[in-house]
């Protein structure tokens, strides 16, 4: 049998690097409307301009929301390394150890 074809979310980092893709395209898409909005200004197009800084205010919000399910994505790539023992839990630093000749410093009051 041939393999399922294989999808950007086959797995938590394809998915990452999708939104990463987006997120590139996102800011392609916001550099043109910048540019088309100066274009827009220059001929005195009112209804044109204020359609094009609705785009930008809608780009702004995807890119918003795009940067946040990165981040969620990350975070569900931790927590499986770390249910599935694919990454060993930090260790908490131990305090170094007193000497026996010496004792514990009083904490100041």
């Amino acid at each position: 049998m041939s393999s399922p074809l294989q999808t950007p979310f086959d797995s938590v980092e394809n998915a990452q690097q999708y939104v990463r893709l987006l997120v590139e395209a996102i800011a392609e898409a916001k550099s043109e409307i910048e540019a088309d909005l100066g274009a827009a200004a220059a001929a005195r197009s009112e209804r044109r301009v204020q359609a094009l800084r609705i785009v930008q205010f809608k780009l702004d919000k995807l890119e918003q929301h795009l940067k946040t399910s990165g981040r969620l994505l990350n975070d569900l790539r931790t927590l499986r390394r770390l249910l599935l023992d694919e990454r060993p839990e930090p260790t908490a630093a131990s305090p170094d150890p007193i000497p026996s000749n010496e004792e514990p410093e009083e904490p100041g009051f």
